[in-house]
């Protein structure tokens, strides 16, 4: 091989910084860039020659810019991440179910396009599409299936760990390797600060786009990611750093490699690690968390979710071909499934639900980022307050409950609503033990009256609730006996499904209800229990009733308690009889014969009595109209005769238009508006227009004239002179009607006049 011969006298032009030092081969002082481009040969003592070739590597591109920006979000050590923003805007993709809002956007886009075309102004059809829009968006993303939800949760433009970390720390570094000579670019950890307060970050990286996903391996990890995770987690624990986790994958990558590498073995590591660490542990699950791969880095104190992200052990497409031998049943299976944030809620597994905004994260990345920074400092705040014995005891009993059972236990209302309901097993009591009881019970209520005392309220409760269960199997056994049971079962799960999911009742299902109420109303006499279930139900509201009304004189005693303290409270007496011995002082005996300043006196102590019972009133929860019945009568009175009035005159203007129309003048301008219309058609020239328009306007000057020239116009200018007359003699004190306002709830009205108030302080 040829070879060249070097002396190190030829390179003595190199800086000492720049030379390579070896003892080991013989060569001293030569230039590291020389060696790189260069062959050599040393001749050794002996005459031996050794050649060498220094082989080409290609220059690694840093991540750290030759002048780094001292001022850059995050710090300085930003720079060694791999992790930049896209050169180019991801593409925007619609997913099935979006489909009709894109016909939307479409239109809008239209509609825009032909504004700036034309120069016209169609400022109203674009607010009302956008609005149309925006009430589209709100629907679809308020009643989403769980299939939907997946696939928001798959979007790829949703945002991966990393943006939201950059989003939500002020200081992030990241922190490479497992120790072992591997660095899985599925797991992504760090130490980074949100409002000052250090936390431990690991998170499962998606790409951003096909390269991405390429180097991250589309977010599933690998043993070795698993192992980096436990080792960041121990450093954690043994610093004192809060650990934050974020789960976003579709499962451990369950390649053959992988397998023999210990992939299973890594997570029951990391399992078990994580129930004996020593600080707060917070998990969100970003977008989709599947399997032992999630659960990896998902053993928290809490686990909270953002709205539209899944949990599940097993994908709804693995599910499907399982059970049901194809992967078209994934929305069925994602349903079964119950893999959803508000489902995962109801069970207790997620702790919380971290809101999204309509469309998805992706929609407002920035949004949804400041939400989970909102909820980790909530969850850490309340994590960090405890502690270690208690924070173990807290970690342990959250996943201890999970999933666990135990005979003749009571049961939790809020599980209790997606179980099977039970037979109904009320026993039927005849119609001798009831009117038993119910005589039992009246001659309680009648010595109660007689006696002035309470009437017996739980006894009386007691047998309403009784008498309600009892009407409720009657009605049952109707329905079985018409044949109407199964419709009835069905409907009522229906019911049940849109109850447990806070929906919205759906019409058809309202339709559904009423149909069947009106068949069991028609056909209800003919059931074989009619009479039973007549008399219970007879008997029922008998005793409704008089349970309402022995509230109401309950709350009549408590009312009339209250007013009795207001009037003898101290301030108050001392007016009225101040008031009372002015009146004395005065002579008059009616209050129209008052001086003006004690009529202002009087009234003023009136209206404020009357808001301290206003006030009374409404402390019970009662709605309270102030009104003078004299006042509103007269005033519906006068009110009336002005109507009567008004009618009388627009029958008169309607007659004398008529007669005016009738004319044989203006018959014939009518008809010639009407030709010319009709010739005009859908877009009248300019012409068209001005003859249309003349037209109109002296056919509109011959009914003015007609109008104005009669009587009718004195009768109007009298009518509309007496109404604003009445209305000036009808203002009050405080120179406004009073209005009468309706309400349909039960209400107390206070009727109070000024002569009672007068009649009161003498």
């Amino acid at each position: 091989m040829a070879s060249t011969t070097c002396s190190p006298a030829a390179l003595t032009g190199a800086s000492a910084s720049d030379l390579l030092r070896s003892s080991s081969n013989g060569v001293s002082g030569i230039p590291l860039k020389t060696l790189r481009k260069s062959r050599f040969a040393v001749t050794k003592k002996g005459g031996a020659t050794v050649a060498a070739k220094l082989r080409k590597v290609k220059n690694h591109e840093y991540p750290w810019p030759a002048d780094p920006d001292p001022n850059v979000k995050g710090g300085v050590l930003t720079h060694l991440s791999h992790f930049k923003p896209l050169k180019e805007k991801q593409k925007p993709v619609t997913l099935d179910f979006e489909k009709p809002l894109v016909d939307f956007e479409k239109k809008m886009i239209g509609v825009r396009r032909m504004a700036n075309e034309t120069g016209l102004d169609f400022s109203d059809q674009i607010i009302l599409l956008e609005n149309k829009y925006q009430q589209a968006l709100k629907d679809l993303y308020t009643h989403l299936t769980p299939i939907q939800r997946v696939n928001i949760a798959r979007h790829p433009n949703r945002p991966t760990f990393l943006d939201h970390v950059f989003s939500i720390t002020d200081k992030f570094v990241e922190l490479h390797g497992d120790r072992s000579g591997y660095d899985d670019p599925a797991i992504v950890t760090g130490i980074g600060t949100i409002d000052g307060r250090r936390y431990m970050f690991i998170g499962q990286q998606k790409g951003r786009n096909t390269k991405e996903n390429i180097q991250r391996n589309f977010g599933m990890p690998t043993p070795h990611g698993y192992r980096k995770a436990l080792r960041m987690m121990y450093y954690a624990d043994h610093h004192g750093f809060p650990i934050v986790t974020f789960i976003d994958t579709p499962g451990a990558y369950a390649d053959l490699k992988s397998e023999e590498l210990g992939q299973g073995e890594a997570i029951a590591h990391n399992l078990r690690t994580m129930f004996g660490l020593k600080v707060p542990i917070v998990s969100i699950v970003i977008g989709e968390g599947g399997s032992g791969g999630a659960l990896a880095i998902g053993c928290a104190n809490k686990l909270l979710m953002l709205e539209n992200a899944v949990f599940y052990v097993a994908s709804p497409e693995a599910c499907a071909a399982i059970l049901w031998k194809t992967a078209k049943a994934s929305p069925k299976a994602a349903e079964k499934l119950r893999i959803t944030a508000p489902e995962l809620c109801k069970l207790q597994i997620c702790d919380g639900i971290i809101p999204e905004p309509l469309g998805g994260a992706h929609a407002n990345p920035a949004w949804t980022s400041q939400q989970i920074k909102a909820a980790i400092n909530e969850s850490m705040d309340e994590l960090t307050a405890m502690g270690t014995e208690e924070l173990l005891h807290h970690r342990m009993h959250k996943f201890r409950k999970l999933g666990g059972f135990q005979e003749n236990a009571q049961v939790d209302p809020k599980k209790k609503v997606n179980m099977k309901k039970k037979e109904d097993t009320v026993r039927r009591t005849s119609n001798a033990e009831l009117e038993g009881e119910v005589e039992k019970l009246k001659q309680q209520i009648l010595k109660a009256k007689e006696s002035s005392s309470k009437p017996p309220e739980m006894a009386l409760k007691d047998m309403i609730e009784k008498l309600k269960m009892e009407v409720d199997h009657e009605y049952f056994e109707a329905i079985k006996a018409m044949g109407l049971k199964d419709r009835f079962e069905m409907l009522r799960e229906e019911v049940s499904k849109v109850n447990s999911r806070d929906q919205l009742m759906n019409p058809v299902i309202r339709n559904k209800i009423e149909k069947l109420k009106d068949e069991l109303n028609q056909n209800l006499s003919a059931a074989p229990n009619y009479s039973t279930l007549k008399y219970k139900l007879d008997m029922l509201k008998e005793f409704s009733k008089s349970k309402s009304l022995s509230d109401a004189a309950t709350l009549k005693q408590e009312i009339n308690k209250k007013f009795n303290e207001v009037m003898i409270r101290p301030e108050i007496n001392e007016k009225l009889e101040a008031i009372k011995a002015e009146v004395q002082n005065s002579g008059s005996s009616n209050f129209a014969d008052l001086d003006q300043g004690l009529k202002d006196k009087v009234l003023n102590m009136k209206k404020e009595i009357e808001l301290e019972m206003i006030g009374v009133l409404k402390s019970f929860g009662l709605d309270v109209v102030v009104k003078s019945n004299a006042k509103v009568l007269s005033e519906k009175a006068s009110l009336s005769v002005f109507k009567n009035k008004v009618d009388n005159l627009n029958e008169e203007i309607n007659k004398k238009i008529e007669n005016v129309a009738s004319s044989s003048e203006l018959k014939s301008m009518i008809e010639l508006l009407k030709l010319e219309i009709a010739r005009a058609g859908n877009k009248p020239d300019t012409e068209s227009k001005s003859k249309i328009e003349a037209l109109q306007k002296q056919i509109k000057q011959r009914l003015s004239e007609a109008i104005i020239s009669s009587e009718l116009k004195e009768k109007h200018e009298e009518l509309k002179e007496k109404i604003s007359q009445m209305v000036q003699s009808s203002a009050g004190p405080d120179e406004s009607l009073q209005k009468e306002t309706k309400h349909e709830e039960p209400r107390v009205e206070i009727n109070l006049g000024a002569n009672r108030s007068f009649a009161q302080c003498m």
